[in-house]
């Protein structure tokens, strides 16, 4: 998408917004009117009123696309939301619940009966279904597998019997597969007979009588060679392939360093299972992303911009709570010293530049570890030249970092100890933070932990504490007679 069409698409989509406030704002207002008029056919009017409101929104929803619909709804307050999913679920509502975020797919959910839902999941793809399968009640669920034909079934229980982070979860089933022993032109002749290829089909699947992969056939081999050709002589043999059970972060990085626009997913025994899409790769990446941001600003979950204040309230108390108690570990050590910032006044001044400087140094560290760890660069052959690396960069921007400081300091107190000490302590909580930025990422990796999950209040609290006591206690030592 170029810049002018995503200006005028952000543009369009805003206009789209404000339309339906507005439409949501007239109907509640004229209700209002009813409502404070006679009392003469109350409910006849107000029937009539909704019938005529719910017809010029479906009229406007009718014409956007399912995406833009999500987009509205998360940009509307509950009350409002509601009235509007109401119209909605009417036209495309399976498609629009795939869309919106899972904080607003929850509040849409909760106003609709298990009947309905089941109705509504009937159309959807399997892999669409188990989309919607964490949102929805056990009972539910159990009515949609019921509904289900075997094969759909099948597919379904085969993407639902693997975990979030696996390639399994991610799959579709939206893949032509064909025989190495027919020609081209009989493999044009069966396209055509289908009528349209599957969403991002830039590839067909050669597989033997017993489903197991010998092949792949892209479109543009299968077009440009002469169509008596048969599928043998023109097949890819080495190509991509991914396991059900490998890691979904591992395809994401295969997707983007070969440009992939569709591999098959095979079991244990090179059976075909599914394929894996470009789409279902970039909505991995952009769950990840956000998962990691909001994890790292201390949010437990994807929240609601309009849930109720005491649910957003108690999805952020988790890492709140720990901040006060790093935050008032910090504060005893300082009341540990508090004698020697009587004496010398300056040091309270000068503290907060150890903290922030040791805290910000650890950040860039934790960052680099956790994105590297995150694209596969880290592994046992060069992570000690990694910490060596890492290390040595310390010791030179401590020193760097230090004498700066320290040279600071000394012009606006004209101390040359408290200089000294400054710079020694600056120097000291920079390899700190070095250590720590280094340490906290890799060893969650190593015991399989999330190396993004609390790294960055871990550290802070660590570069705080340490960056008070060393300074305080250089300068209990060195200053204080």
């Amino acid at each position: 998408m170029q810049p002018s069409e995503k200006a005028h698409s952000i543009q369009f989509l805003e206009d789209q917004l404000q339309d339906v406030i507005t439409l949501l704002a007239k109907q509640q207002l004229e209700q209002s009117l009813v409502q404070r008029g006679p009392a003469v056919n109350h409910e006849l009017v107000e029937a009539m009123l909704k019938n005529q409101h719910q017809a010029r929104l479906q009229e406007k929803f009718s014409l956007m696309h399912p995406a833009d619909i999500g987009f509205i709804l998360e940009s509307l307050p509950l009350a409002q939301r509601k009235t509007a999913w109401d119209v909605i679920k009417t036209l495309h509502d399976g498609q629009v619940l795939l869309e919106v975020s899972d904080a607003v797919r929850q509040t849409l959910i909760l106003g609709m009966e298990a009947e309905e839902l089941a109705i509504v999941a009937g159309k959807l793809n399997a892999d669409e279904i188990a989309d919607l399968a964490a949102d929805l009640p056990k009972r539910t669920m159990l009515k949609i597998l019921r509904s289900l034909n075997s094969k759909k079934r099948k597919h379904l229980n085969a993407i639902l019997s693997c975990q979030d982070n696996q390639i399994g979860a991610l799959m579709d089933f939206g893949m032509i597969t064909i025989r190495d022993d027919l020609n081209l032109k009989a493999i044009i002749a069966y396209i055509r007979k289908l009528g349209k290829l599957p969403s991002h089909t830039d590839k067909l699947f050669v597989v033997d009588q017993y489903d197991k992969m010998q092949g792949i056939l892209p479109l543009q081999r299968l077009l440009t060679h002469p169509p008596s050709q048969q599928v043998a002589d023109v097949m890819v043999t080495d190509f991509i392939r991914f396991q059900i059970d490998q890691d979904a972060a591992e395809a994401a990085r295969a997707f983007e360093r070969y440009n992939l626009i569709s591999a098959p997913v095979v079991d244990s025994d090179d059976k075909l299972q599914g394929r894996l899409c470009v789409d279902n790769i970039l909505d991995f990446i952009r769950e990840k992303t956000d998962e990691d941001l909001l994890i790292q600003a201390g949010v437990g979950e994807e929240e609601d911009l309009f849930s109720s204040v005491w649910k957003s309230a108690r999805n952020r108390w988790g890492w709140l709570l720990i901040n006060i108690v790093t935050a008032f570990a910090s504060t005893r050590i300082i009341g540990v010293f508090e004698d020697i910032i009587l004496q010398l006044v300056a040091l309270a001044s000068l503290m907060p530049i150890i903290a922030a400087m040791g805290g910000n140094t650890g950040n860039q560290t934790s960052m680099l570890i956790i994105r590297s760890l995150a694209l596969g660069y880290i592994n046992p052959s060069n992570i000690s030249h990694l910490i060596k690396k890492e290390l040595t960069l310390g010791l030179i921007n401590g020193s760097f970092i230090g004498v700066i400081l320290g040279l600071l300091s000394f012009l606006l107190y004209r101390d040359i100890a408290l200089s000294i000490v400054m710079g020694s302590a600056m120097f000291i909580n920079l390899l700190v933070a070095v250590l720590v930025g280094l340490g906290i990422p890799l060893m969650r990796y190593k015991w399989g932990k999330d190396p993004a999950v609390g790294t960055s209040v871990i550290l802070t609290a660590i570069t705080d504490s340490m960056g008070f006591f060393i300074f305080l206690g250089l300068a209990s030592l060195f200053l204080i007679k």
